[in-house]
């Protein structure tokens, strides 16, 4: 019988499920949306359970569609949406509130009274984050002083906290922990000790009992409940969707980059054993860790990537699906002098305005929706292209290429108008779902299934490769207009 690995990747708006064969390519996927609920402006949730049971359905579905016995599937990978907050009852697995999903802004005021309280300086030392309510800690303090009975509760160790990896294995399996990479993205974990800091607790006023234990991001965590599938699978890998795309890019030394184009964009460099201080106000974030010890990143975050072509679809109605922005966009030659700033949930780095809003400009009588979406497309880019120029400035490695994944890395268009505006080549691989690959690396390792990161490398392959084409001059007027758009959105959302 062939044997695979079953990455499950727990996107923000999506549940993925993917079987991986030992030469990591795809034996089967299946995929499931699930609904978004906005109840407040600024404020984004999920439903848990819609998580959970989502993830679940579709593991089983592409189990069944791809005609995989469980007993074929060597391990269970997770990647998972990060920063999301979980808040659930240890002894039922009930959710007690909604989840906060990693783009709500309701504590903005919260980082706003820390910030001037002095207390920024603390927790980027501590976890290499910026003080920002993109990140889970003031979401978790936000449910435990208004979830009625919560702070108590979670006192006597009767609730879990978890991000959406604590979630899933939970269900699955019953432990509750979490990995070292979604656990440097809570805002409490000291990414120099690796572990749970008693400062940034304090600081919180988040009880120790309600934390999930910290694990490596591969190893046999335990085997999935009998109720599930017709016989146990072992789960053996979890990490951040990101840190995850980033070790499925096969970026495993020093100064390689990749950038994932999905919700939000995400490019991240290897940054090597220990933790880069950004001075540009980027990321320094655990990526995983291995028998060989912890990987760390330097991470630039951009908050609306693929979301921002969503809301073309389901806001403005201006295309029917997603991937009808490329034609629409391509049929004009350019913007029309059109930008769009897409701050819906506030700017992300090296900005970090949470009361950023979103912002058309440039609009005359002759623009048309074709323009618009031109320049959601390109909006796509231009944030991206910002995080590199922070990233070259932070970094000791040059940035040779950029390597693409993510549902957006597809269109042709917008790889092309990126390579452009970074001015170093996009290469997009052949296995574009590398969030999902990289779990599945993870878990594989950990039950052997490949020996070792050098055999992983070897598999990745390029499919196309966009080398820089426009005129450094073009380049840097269109970088400079971007930045006057940019300067416009900023602090819209202010009392």
């Amino acid at each position: 019988m062939k044997n695979y690995i079953l990455a499950l990747d727990q996107g923000t708006t999506s549940s993925r499920a993917i079987l991986f064969d030992h030469e990591g390519r795809i034996g089967g996927c299946a995929a499931q949306e699930f609904p978004q609920h906005f109840p407040r402006p600024g404020w984004v949730e999920h439903d848990a359970n819609d998580i959970w049971t989502s993830q679940l359905a579709v593991a089983r579905q592409v189990l069944r569609e791809a005609n995989v016995r469980p007993a074929q599937v060597r391990a269970i990978g997770i990647a998972n949406q990060r920063e999301t907050t979980v808040l659930w009852e240890r002894a039922t697995g009930r959710p007690v509130a909604p989840a906060i999903v990693w783009q709500d802004r309701r504590t903005a005021d919260q980082c706003d009274a820390l910030r001037a309280a002095g207390k920024a300086t603390l927790i980027r030392d501590c976890t290499g984050l910026e003080l920002d309510a993109y990140f889970s800690a003031t979401k978790l303090a936000w449910l435990l002083e208004n979830v009625p009975g919560a702070r108590a509760r979670a006192e006597r160790g009767e609730l879990c906290f978890g991000t959406v990896d604590s979630w899933l294995v939970f269900n699955l399996c019953g432990a509750h922990v979490t990995d070292v990479s979604n656990a440097s993205r809570t805002m409490l974990f000291n990414i120099h000790l690796m572990r749970w800091d008693a400062d940034l607790l304090a600081l919180f006023d988040i009880p120790e009992a309600v934390l999930p234990e910290i694990v490596s991001s591969s190893g046999e965590i335990g085997a999935t409940h009998a109720s599930l599938f017709s016989s146990p699978i072992p789960v053996a890998g979890i990490a951040g969707d990101q840190q995850a795309a980033t070790f499925g890019q096969a970026c495993h030394q020093p100064g390689m980059v990749k950038n994932t184009y999905g919700t939000g964009c995400f490019m991240l460099m290897h940054a090597g054993s220990h933790p880069v201080v950004s001075h540009q106000r980027l990321l320094s974030t655990v990526g995983w860790r291995l028998h060989d010890g912890p990987c760390y990143l330097l991470e630039g975050s951009v908050f609306m990537g693929g979301a921002t072509v969503q809301w073309l679809r389901d806001g403005l109605g201006i295309i029917e699906k997603s991937s009808d922005v490329e034609a629409l966009a391509a049929s004009v030659p350019d913007s029309g002098g059109v930008l769009l700033v897409p701050a819906f949930v506030g700017l992300g780095a090296p900005h970090w305005d949470p009361y950023a809003r979103g912002t058309i400009v440039g609009l005359t009588r002759g623009s048309t929706a074709a323009h618009i979406a031109r320049a959601a497309v390109e909006a796509i880019a231009y944030q991206s292209a910002e995080l590199l120029t922070a990233m070259q400035r932070d970094a000791a490695h040059p940035v040779v290429e950029v390597r693409a994944d993510g549902g957006a890395a597809r269109n042709d268009l917008l790889m092309q108008f990126q390579a452009d505006l970074l001015g170093v080549p996009v290469v997009r691989p052949r296995v574009t779902e590398t969030t999902a690959l990289g779990a599945a690396y993870l878990a594989g390792l950990a039950v052997h299934f490949w020996a070792s990161k050098e055999e992983i490398a070897a598999q990745w392959q390029c499919e196309r490769r966009f080398e820089p084409a426009m005129p450094e001059d073009r380049r840097a007027a269109l970088l400079a207009r971007w930045g006057r758009a940019v300067e416009r959105s900023r602090g819209w959302d202010v009392d």
